[in-house]
């Protein structure tokens, strides 16, 4: 007895599929094919083709539109464009000289530069921190500050660090009050300082720049107040003996230097 095989069946759902399939092939073949336009219109470009994405549905869905690149456009000739003014740039382009075009002023460095000239006219400060002066002020050395107040006390330290900042260059100075440090920045070009002397030299060289280190106990410089009245005491003797001198020259009044007549011819 003979069995008849079972015949096999597909899904409703595939049937659906390959509707919806043919359904879309359909729709993107029709898009793609446009129409020339008429000459001397300007129409929107359309895109010519579609991308299909496939999901895990193996259903076929259009992501994204790819358009064709833009119709060329034709620039109308130089002749037939209506004539332009000249524009005031190009004038001055044209009358001004190359040399002044090309030459640019710094204005901040024009500006440190002339008030530095008005707060120091002789240079004495410039040259006293400059880094080409062999002899300038070293980190490491003993300053002291004068005040241009009258009055006011003047402030010894240890040279620890220098700002430079054009006219706003300033020094950092460490001693000691009642046996604790003190700091103290000082602008070199101001007003409001009168002098800054050296009253001491580092013996060696200092490796760094800034000696913040000293500001530790065990590199601490301590007082320095012996040198400061040391130096005091010198600077008033120096005053006192100029003085002297200048007196004594004034009291003295001009000499006069007659000519010895010789006696040798008379007897």
């Amino acid at each position: 007895m003979s069995v008849a095989a079972p015949l096999a069946r597909r899904p409703v759902r595939c049937c659906f599929q390959s509707t919806r399939r043919h359904v879309l092939r359909q729709f993107a073949t029709a898009t793609t094919t446009t129409n020339s336009p008429p000459a001397g219109t300007a129409t929107a470009s359309l895109p010519s083709s579609f991308q299909a994405i496939r999901d895990k549905s193996e259903r076929v869905r259009t992501a994204f539109a790819v358009y064709g690149p833009p119709p060329p456009t034709t620039k109308p000739a130089a002749s037939l464009l209506p004539p332009q003014p000249p524009s005031p740039a190009a004038d001055t382009a044209q009358t001004t000289p190359a040399s002044l075009a090309a030459h640019k002023v710094d204005v901040m460095r024009a500006y440190d530069r002339q008030q530095i000239a008005r707060m120091d006219p002789t240079g004495a400060r410039s040259r006293l921190f400059s880094r080409k002066n062999p002899n300038a002020a070293k980190p490491g050395d003993v300053l002291v500050v004068t005040p241009s107040k009258a009055g006011a006390e003047i402030f010894g330290g240890v040279f620890l660090a220098i700002r430079r900042s054009g006219i706003e260059t300033a020094i950092l100075l460490r001693g000691q009050l009642a046996k604790t440090g003190v700091e103290m920045w000082f602008k070199i070009y101001s007003r409001a300082v009168a002098a800054v002397d050296i009253i001491e030299r580092r013996p060696r060289r200092a490796r760094r720049a800034k000696l913040t280190y000293m500001r530790q106990p065990k590199h601490d410089r301590g007082s320095i107040e012996e040198l400061v009245k040391n130096w005091r005491r010198a600077r008033m003797a120096g005053r006192r003996n100029s003085a002297a001198g200048s007196k004594a020259g004034e009291a003295k009044g001009p000499q006069k230097f007659e000519a010895k007549s010789s006696r040798r011819g008379k007897k």
